[in-house]
């Protein structure tokens, strides 16, 4: 018996010792937890995308030869402003002038002949229709007649084979002349020179299927101005086109320009990361509304894409937000996530869950759930991560 209640006694013992521990490892059953809090407030928040990329004009035109050839002059320096039309760069013309003069020989000879071959073909077609009349008449052989018709159709075709080279030597001469054209490049757009690539003395080449030729210089349209930047694929499904974007350069600090999205890709450009893996982004072009003149192209730039923007929402800061989970009652060992803000009511805290809506840089918007002047528990992190529904807390002044 006496054996019996010291085992009683002890176990006794055992459990408030065990009730203990647990009291005070459980946050809130213990000592209070230390949190910041911040009141629900109406706010305007402004949802944004942030990308990065680099200025380019619209219109970006490399100029190249179509023909080949010794750059004999070039009219304009780098950085000089053209009009369309406006000639930049002569190329030897030459050896094309020489074969103009030859088709132009040609054509000359040709016609010259056509009119002596014309006269041999109406004599004999006269011949012919002389020999045909006697032969009918029985006055001569059918071998003399054949003969008669013989020399008429080598006269036929002796005429019919000189108009097909007077017909090359036209389509000859008229390429030959189009190469001479084309050996004075003009501008076809009215721009800047950004790029002038070659010298007074080098060869122009023509491109080809696996060479892309020699680019001359570069002609861009500079009134026309547009930021290109890569939108991460997490972000690219609320992009779209007539979105307003304000774009900042690091050439150029403090000044914000203002455009809007005119176009988005349909395909992702992939990069490897430093970590080893890809990337996929998703080409957006902003179309600058008045960009300033001292904006270059290859700027860096950095563009804020504002998805949607709201006045007079309520807000919480977006580290209040947590997930907490909870059995499924429809599925065994199954968890299911809600989302939501602890919300300090006197000395604890109460789990709400909440439906959002849009973030903006430090706030979100909370759609249901919350009323104003309510207060959230906003942080600290580490606190957040172990807290509990009805955990006890105090309150500590929160950072502004």
């Amino acid at each position: 018996m006496k054996n019996r209640k010291k085992i009683v006694v002890g176990a006794v013992l055992a459990l408030v010792a065990l009730i203990v521990l647990l009291n005070v490892l459980r946050p809130g059953n213990g000592q209070a937890l230390e949190v910041t809090t911040e009141k629900v407030q109406k706010r305007d928040l402004v949802e944004k995308v942030s990308a990065t990329g680099e200025i380019k004009p619209k219109k970006n035109i490399n100029i190249s030869t179509d023909v080949a050839g010794k750059i004999l002059r070039i009219l304009v320096e780098e950085g000089a402003e053209v009009r369309r039309g406006e000639l930049l760069i002569k190329i030897d013309s030459a050896i094309y002038e020489a074969n103009a003069d030859r088709d132009r020989g040609i054509i000359s000879q040709s016609e010259a002949q056509l009119i002596s071959q014309q006269a041999t073909l109406k004599k004999a077609r006269q011949y012919l229709d002389r020999r045909r009349q006697l032969f009918e008449e029985g006055l001569i052989s059918r071998e003399q007649f054949e003969d008669a018709q013989a020399q008429f159709e080598i006269a036929q075709a002796n005429r019919q084979a000189n108009l097909h080279l007077i017909e090359q030597a036209r389509a000859s001469l008229k390429s030959t002349s189009d190469a001479i054209r084309k050996t004075s490049i003009a501008s076809p757009i009215d721009g800047i020179v950004t790029s002038l690539k070659v010298e007074e003395g080098e060869v122009a080449i023509i491109g080809t299927m696996n060479n892309p030729g020699t680019v001359l210089m570069t002609i861009a349209d500079l009134s026309v101005m547009e930021a290109e930047v890569l939108v991460d694929e997490t972000d690219v499904v609320k992009v779209r086109s007539g979105k307003r974007a304000e774009v900042t350069v690091d050439a150029l600090p403090g000044t914000v320009m203002s455009g809007r999205v005119t176009e988005v890709g349909n395909s992702a450009i992939t990069a490897a990361s430093a970590t080893g893996s890809e990337s996929r982004d998703f080409k957006t072009v902003i179309t600058l509304d008045r960009p300033p003149a001292t904006l270059k192209p290859g700027f860096s730039a950095t563009a804020d894409i504002i998805i949607d923007d709201k006045k007079g929402v309520l807000a919480v800061p977006i580290a209040a937000l947590v997930i907490l989970e909870r059995d499924d009652p429809g599925k065994k060992e199954a968890k299911v996530e809600r989302e939501g803000v602890f919300v300090a009511e006197g000395g604890h805290c109460v789990f709400r869950e909440v439906k959002k809506g849009i973030a903006g840089d430090m706030h979100i918007e909370i759609a249901s759930g919350l009323k104003e002047n309510d207060e959230v528990i906003s942080g600290p992190f580490a606190v957040l991560k172990k807290l509990k529904d009805g955990d006890a807390i105090k309150r500590s002044p929160a950072k502004k």
